[in-house]
């Protein structure tokens, strides 16, 4: 598993899924189990989606 986010990207990830958890949380919604997969994807520095495309953002 080659990382395939950069430093800018994973922070965005992290902070943009943070506030989708938070926002599920204030609000019961099923939108704070969404919010996780960017977390996480941030957390890991690895996107599964970017693998059929070839794309990668880290330098």
């Amino acid at each position: 598993m080659n990382c395939n986010v950069g430093d800018t990207e994973r922070m965005a990830r992290i902070l943009v899924g943070m506030f989708i958890v938070g926002v599920g949380i204030a609000q019961p919604t099923w939108w704070g189990a969404l919010g996780v997969i960017p977390v996480m994807t941030g957390l890991f520095a690895w996107c599964p989606a970017y693998l059929p495309f070839g794309i990668s953002t880290r330098k």
